[in-house]
């Protein structure tokens, strides 16, 4: 682990946030196809978006960041000056400074899931695929046995999603258990697919009210999978996270209409 990586950063007046550089190499990766600059901006975005670059975090270096999504630097400057353009990031040039996160933790608003009809077919279907793939993801993290670090990072991990202060930041913990359970796996594809599933979830549940007797329970499944990874158990850990997404996807359901 790196230096860079063990420090932890604010994010926000009064709250410290890890931020997860591992997880941060794990979730993005090279970029695919002729669109190199669109796919940077995307993964990037989500990456913020989900909280594995919370608000007042320092982005890795270019150079670093080139490498690891196999762009140009060139390319990389392009996508950051968007997500600058778009109110995500701002950047300090000399010594000490470097691209600092400024977008703020999203919380439910009225009116949000009327911008989602345009998308609603998608979605859905994405909720009937994570009900495979991360039920998938925890059985095969529960076989491989974990280490002494990665047993300490999903604790952690767990750790935030309980004591997020706000909603906006719990949202972001609750993508990062996931997407930190989905780097258990060592599956490059399996990454990919609970990071996508994690941003359409993500842009579900900013469309409806915050109900705490739902997060008291999310809460309480979320201990129960981590337990069962932890003593490498996969049928339980698949069952329970199959319990979790049906409970989500049984109320984005109900209260999206």
């Amino acid at each position: 682990m790196s230096d860079r990586s063990r420090a932890a950063q604010r994010s926000s007046p009064g709250t410290l946030r890890r931020v997860d550089h591992e997880l941060g190499e794990v979730v993005l990766g090279p970029v695919r196809g002729h669109h190199a600059f669109e796919s940077c901006v995307e993964q990037l975005a989500t990456a913020i978006r989900l909280g594995i670059y919370p608000l007042g975090s320092t982005l890795p270096p270019e150079r670093e960041l080139a490498v690891l999504m196999s762009v140009s630097r060139a390319t990389l400057r392009e996508a950051i000056a968007a997500l600058r353009t778009a109110g995500m990031v701002s950047t300090t040039r000399g010594r000490g400074g470097g691209t600092v996160v400024s977008h703020r933790p999203e919380t439910p608003r009225a009116g949000r899931a009327d911008q989602l009809t345009a998308r609603r077919e998608e979605l859905l279907d994405s909720l009937v695929f994570r009900r495979v793939v991360e039920p998938g993801a925890c059985h095969v993290a529960a076989g491989r046995g974990l280490g002494v670090e990665e047993a300490s990072r999903l604790r952690a991990a767990l750790a935030e999603v309980a004591s997020a202060d706000d909603t906006g930041t719990h949202r972001q913990a609750d993508s990062r258990l996931h997407l930190e359970i989905a780097g258990l796996t060592g599956s490059p594809a399996i990454i990919r697919a609970v990071t996508q599933v994690q941003a359409d979830l993500h842009d579900l549940l900013t469309a409806i009210p915050v109900l705490e007797v739902n997060i008291d329970h999310s809460n309480t499944q979320h201990e129960a999978i981590v337990e069962a990874i932890l003593a490498q158990d996969p049928v339980r850990a698949r069952r329970v996270m199959e319990a979790h997404c049906d409970d989500t996807a049984a109320l984005l359901r109900g209260l999206l209409g």
